[in-house]
């Protein structure tokens, strides 16, 4: 309901590795800055073997919607929990610290 309207709850659009199918899976997102460019980290709460992730790297990315706005995502990589969390931006860096996941997936955002 609130997923793509209100942060972190964003809509990660991909398309089926095997299927074609298209897809929409919600997810916690928040924003980052990696080497000056603007990203996202998604925590992988129930860890990295989602298959909305597997579509995304076969893919090499795919589209989100966050905030209300819809923009592309790529070069999904898996990095540990102390490593998004010094990506993080603002205030959303505190917030991730506490949160309880091991790893997160992070993306470099496109236009």
């Amino acid at each position: 309901m609130w997923a793509g309207r209100l942060p972190p709850y964003a809509l990660v659009e991909h398309v089926g590795r095997r299927s074609g199918k298209p897809y929409r899976t919600p997810v916690s997102a928040f924003p980052t800055g990696v080497d000056g460019r603007a990203g996202v980290a998604i925590v992988l709460t129930y860890g990295p073997d989602r298959d909305w992730l597997k579509n995304l790297t076969a893919a090499g990315g795919g589209r989100m919607r966050r905030a209300g706005t819809t923009f592309g995502i790529t070069e999904p990589r898996v990095v540990s929990r102390t490593e998004a969390a010094s990506q993080v931006t603002g205030r959303w860096r505190r917030v991730v610290a506490r949160l309880p996941f091991e790893q997160a997936v992070l993306l470099t955002r496109t236009p």
